[in-house]
């Protein structure tokens, strides 16, 4: 699902809401996670899961094409942890 498939699939199920609204809504959700996450925040939605912050280390890798040696910078990533009542849905299990 897109985003906007997601304000399309609110704003039907929500039809007292006006469609900019909806949009409004979902992206500043979208906005306040990442921002949480920028500054090394944890983002916690119950039944959901978490977003957190994952650093990795400078290391070195390898050109796939050449196979030469590559330094990778040390990076900071988005990690994504699914919530037991969301494990449990996917599969088959109503929690």
């Amino acid at each position: 699902m897109t985003k906007s498939e997601l304000i399309q699939h609110i704003a039907d199920l929500n039809p007292h809401l006006y469609h900019r609204d909806v949009e409004r809504i979902v992206t500043t959700i979208f906005d306040e996670i990442s921002e949480a996450l920028s500054r090394g925040d944890r983002v916690e939605l119950r039944g959901f899961g978490a977003f957190s912050v994952k650093k990795r280390e400078a290391r070195i890798g390898r050109n796939p094409r050449t196979g030469a040696a590559v330094s990778v910078s040390e990076k900071h990533v988005p990690f994504f942890k699914t919530g037991k009542q969301l494990r449990e849905r996917l599969n088959g299990r109503q929690g």
